[in-house]
C-alpha cells in the first residue's frame, strides 16, 4: 500500500466523493507494465508472431501490450533491434490521440526520454519531419538514443526552452504534442518518490511552467493544426485549468473529440474549475482504478483554419564525398538525395525535409547521422544500422535470437561467422532485424557495436 500524503488525500476524497475509496484502493494493487511494438520496423501480425514474452493487448492502444512484471524486456535482444519500447500504458495515449500522418510537420514539446517521439516517427513513416525537443541536455541524449534505435531517418533533436523556438518556427507544426510537465499525482503508484516532488512543489508551480511552455507553443501550430495537451497527474489546476487558459486567451484554439474512444475514459470536468468551458468535456482522464494503467490527462485541440505561412528550406548544393564513402552508399538500399546531405566535422549527415534557418540554436542530431568520413575510408554509424531494414544492404550477417552470438556481439565482443560472409562491413541482424556493424576479414567479425550501447 502506498502512503499518500494527506493533503493529496482529501482533496481527491472531495473530487472524487463516493468513488473515492475505490480509487483508493487501487494504490493496493500491482502496476501494469507495458510495451509498444515498433510499426517503423514490423507489423501487428509479425510483433505477435515473435514477441519474446507473453503479451496481451492494450484494448486503446493499436501496438500496445501489457507483460508480466517478471520479464525482463530491457535484456532481450528485440530491445537493442529497436524492435519496441517499453512505457506505461496510460502513457501511449497522447501520441495514440495526435493524428499524424506520414509528410507532417511534427513537434514533440517535452520529449525525453522519448516514449510519445518513437511513436510520432513510426507514424511519420519516414516522411515529413519531427523535431523532438527537451530543455534538459542530459535527458535529451536519452532522447537522441531512443530515435536512433527506433531507425527514425527524418528527426531534428533539440534542448532548447521552448520559448528560443517559438519565431523559428512560428505557424510551422501540423501536430504538436506538449506533454507537460506536472506534479505526478497519476504517477505515484508506479514512483512513489515523485510524492516528495509533489509536497516540495504542489500543483501551483507546475501550472505556471505549463502556461509558459502553451505560450510558446500555440503560436509554432499553423491554422488548420492540431495539438495534444497531456499531463500524468489528476490536479484539476494542471488539467481543465490549463486548457481553460488556452480557450481564453487564444480563441482560435478549441477542444475537440478524438476519434479514439474507450469504455474505460473518463471525460473532462468542467465543474472542477471556475467557469469552466463545456469543450474542457472532450478532454479524457483515465484513473487506475478504472482502467489498466496509471493516471493521465489527454486533450486534443484545433487551431481555426486562416492563412499558412510559407517556409523555404535552405538551399543545399551536393556535398563532394570520397570515393569510399560514395561506394558504401551505393551499398544502402534505400534513397539518399544528395541534395539534402550535409559533411560537417567529417560526418555525414542525411538532413529532413522543409527546416527553417536553425542557426545559434542547441541541436544534439539534424537528421540521420550517417557516419564519419575518414582518411581512405568510411565508417557507417549506429544510426544507420538501426535505420536500414535487413534486405536495404548487400552484407548481412543474421543470426536467431537464441544463439549465444548475439550477446556477445551486444556486449560488443568479436565473433566468428557461422555462414560465408564477404571481407568489409556487414550488417548484424537478429531474427531479421539490424542491431549493428561488424568488419568481416576472412570470417572474423570485428565488433563495430556502439560501445556506449553495449549489453551489460
Amino acid at each position: 500500500m502506498v502512503n499518500l500524503p494527506e493533503k493529496f488525500e482529501n482533496r481527491m476524497r472531495e473530487l472524487l466523493l463516493e468513488e473515492f475509496p475505490e480509487f483508493l484502493k487501487g494504490f493496493e494493487e500491482e502496476r501494469h507494465g507495458g510495451v509498444r511494438f515498433n510499426s517503423l520496423k514490423l507489423t501487428k501480425e509479425e510483433w505477435e508472431r515473435i514477441a519474446p514474452f507473453a503479451v496481451t493487448s492494450v484494448p486503446w492502444i493499436d501496438n500496445g501490450y501489457y507483460y508480466s512484471l517478471e520479464d525482463q524486456p530491457a535484456k532481450h535482444p528485440f530491445y537493442f533491434a529497436g524492435m519496441y519500447y517499453i512505457q506505461e500504458p496510460s502513457a501511449m495515449t497522447p501520441a495514440r490521440i495526435l493524428p499524424v500522418k506520414p509528410g507532417d510537420k511534427v513537434f514533440d514539446v517535452c520529449a525525453a526520454p522519448g516514449g510519445k517521439s518513437t511513436e510520432l516517427a513510426a507514424k511519420l513513416q519516414g516522411e515529413g519531419v519531427l523535431v523532438s525537443n527537451d530543455i534538459s541536455n542530459s535527458r535529451a541524449k536519452a532522447l537522441l538514443k531512443n530515435l536512433e534505435l527506433f531507425g527514425s531517418r527524418n528527426s531534428l533533436i533539440l534542448s532548447e526552452a521552448p520559448g528560443k523556438l517559438t519565431d523559428r518556427f512560428r505557424g510551422f507544426f501540423d501536430k504538436i504534442l506538449v506533454d507537460a510537465p506536472c506534479s505526478g499525482e497519476g504517477m505515484f503508484r508506479k514512483s512513489p518518490a515523485i510524492m516528495k516532488n509533489w509536497e516540495q512543489y504542489g500543483v501551483e508551480y507546475y501550472h505556471k511552467l505549463q502556461l509558459e511552455i502553451l505560450d510558446a507553443v500555440i503560436p509554432m501550430l499553423k491554422p488548420g493544426g492540431m495539438m495534444v495537451y497531456s499531463t500524468c497527474t489528476f490536479s484539476p489546476e494542471e488539467d481543465e485549468g490549463s486548457l481553460q487558459y488556452i480557450l481564453d486567451n487564444y480563441p482560435d484554439m478549441h477542444v475537440v473529440k478524438p476519434e479514439l474512444t474507450f469504455e474505460g475514459f473518463s471525460y473532462g470536468r468542467p465543474d472542477w474549475i471556475e467557469n469552466g468551458s463545456e469543450e474542457l468535456k472532450n478532454a479524457i482522464r483515465i484513473w487506475p482504478h478504472k482502467m489498466n494503467g496509471e493516471g493521465h490527462f489527454v486533450a486534443l485541440l484545433q487551431k481555426d483554419a486562416g492563412a499558412e505561412e510559407v517556409y523555404y528550406a535552405p538551399t543545399k548544393g551536393k556535398v563532394s564525398l570520397p570515393a569510399e564513402a560514395e561506394d558504401f552508399l551505393a551499398r544502402v538500399g534505400f534513397e539518399i538525395p544528395r541534395e539534402r546531405l550535409e559533411l560537417r566535422e567529417d560526418r555525414l549527415y542525411l538532413l529532413p525535409e522543409q527546416l527553417p534557418n536553425l542557426k545559434g540554436l542547441r541541436i544534439m542530431r539534424s537528421g540521420l547521422l550517417l557516419g564519419e568520413v575518414k582518411k581512405n575510408r568510411f565508417e557507417p554509424s549506429q544510426a544507420l544500422a538501426c535505420a536500414l531494414r535487413m534486405e536495404e544492404f548487400d552484407a548481412v550477417y543474421n543470426m536467431d535470437a537464441e544463439d549465444e552470438d548475439v550477446i556477445r556481439y551486444l556486449k560488443c565482443e568479436t565473433i566468428t561467422a557461422k555462414t560465408e560472409v564477404p571481407d568489409g562491413f556487414v550488417l548484424i541482424c537478429v531474427a531479421g532485424y539490424p542491431l549493428g556493424w561488424a568488419k568481416a576479414q576472412n570470417g572474423t567479425l570485428k565488433n563495430k557495436y556502439l560501445p556506449g550501447w553495449r549489453m551489460m
